[in-house]
């Protein structure tokens, strides 16, 4: 099997296969299906939200490429006079960075940078996007899920049931079938904000916001909360899943907040610290987990997985310089998934297999499967 993966590394550096999970199947009998949010998918890696999901282009590139799925930009919700209350993240992008960044333990990763935050254009136009979304996903060629930043209160306000309602309801109307898939936007620059300077105004939006996305939706609706990175320690992190039973899924975690420089960025020193708290969450305390955060290679996603992740979102890695993925020819998305899947030493079915020479799966039925490392993570007590 070693021989054929360095056969296929080699002639898939032109061209990927147009159904590659159902190629990894047949040929290594492994089963890459993943779930994000309670849908199955073909194989676990998406595009996370951001720069690179914010017109209908890069989502047509995306299907081509076979990604499983992707969330868009993340826009701030509105009330029907088209007021909002988290204006402030609605900031028109700068220039992204594609830069090196070195971890605290010496090693050289990537991150991005930029000074933007959410969606800048109109709801008008970010509806028009999610249809376009829905189109894909109805046609089966990508799962497109809408991202959003609602209202967030101090401890002793209100939450803005408008904004909920309005937003909910006319992204409800684009989508038009049940469920209404929503990913709630917990940014890293919120976490530099000093909104998020208290530890109990935090818990109360995780404990609350599904409840009153779920309240406002007109249609069933499954929510996944992305979470950020808080400025406080690891327990606090697990604290802050915990609080987060209402909702259908996890994204774990948003990039770290440097305050110095004013951005967020990720690397080495991201992937640590999510792993080791995903490494001290109690057995069955959250939902479906979707892992994030220095996703460069198929070991990594594997790293991941084994800590209860049934997938992945990317975004730095679908930005690096040309010269840094193995792939010739094709877009960044499918040079991405080359190197991610096909990696004869990092890649996803290179791990899988040596997973299983160390006794650590078992195929069932005659094949690996992808989805049973989140089913058997280990969880520390």
């Amino acid at each position: 099997m070693h021989a054929q993966l360095e056969r296929d590394f080699d002639r898939f550096k032109r061209e990927l296969p147009r159904d590659f999970p159902a190629h990894v199947r047949e040929t290594y009998g492994i089963d890459l299906t993943a779930r994000y949010l309670g849908e199955r998918v073909p194989h676990p890696i998406g595009k996370g939200s951001g720069q690179l999901s914010l017109n209908p282009a890069q989502l047509e590139d995306d299907a081509a490429a076979g990604l499983a799925f992707s969330v868009l930009k993340t826009v701030i919700a509105e009330d029907e006079t088209g007021a909002r209350t988290m204006a402030a993240w609605a900031i028109h992008e700068t220039k992204m960075k594609v830069e090196r960044r070195t971890a605290g333990t010496g090693r050289a990763g990537w991150t991005v940078t930029w000074k933007g935050r959410g969606w800048d254009g109109s709801f008008g136009d970010y509806l028009g996007l999610v249809r376009a979304g829905r189109d894909l996903t109805r046609a089966g060629r990508l799962l497109v899920v809408p991202s959003v930043k609602y209202h967030l209160p101090r401890l002793t306000e209100p939450f803005r049931e408008n904004e909920y309602r309005h937003t909910t309801a006319q992204l409800a109307g684009a989508w038009r079938e049940p469920p209404l898939l929503v990913e709630q936007d917990f940014s890293p620059t919120l976490a530099g904000d000093t909104l998020a300077d208290d530890r109990a105004q935090i818990l109360r939006w995780l404990r609350e916001v599904p409840a009153h996305i779920r309240a406002a939706a007109p249609i069933p609706v499954r929510v996944a909360v992305k979470l950020m990175n808080a400025r406080f320690d690891d327990a606090f992190q697990v604290e802050m899943m915990e609080a987060c039973r209402g909702a259908d899924a996890l994204v774990v975690f948003n990039r770290l907040f440097d305050p110095g420089q004013g951005v967020a960025y990720g690397g080495w020193d991201l992937s640590d610290r999510n792993l080791r708290v995903l490494d001290a969450m109690a057995p069955g305390v959250s939902p479906g987990l979707t892992g994030t955060g220095n996703v460069t290679s198929g070991r990594m996603i594997l790293d991941y997985a084994r800590h209860g992740c049934e997938s992945v979102q990317l975004h730095t890695f679908f930005q690096l310089p040309l010269s840094e993925y193995p792939a010739t020819h094709g877009s960044r998305p499918q040079r991405a998934l080359h190197a991610l899947v096909f990696h004869p030493q990092d890649g996803l079915i290179a791990g899988m297999l040596e997973l299983e020479s160390r006794g650590q799966i078992e195929r069932q039925r005659g094949e690996l499967g992808f989805l049973d490392l989140s089913a058997h993570a280990h969880r520390t007590d």
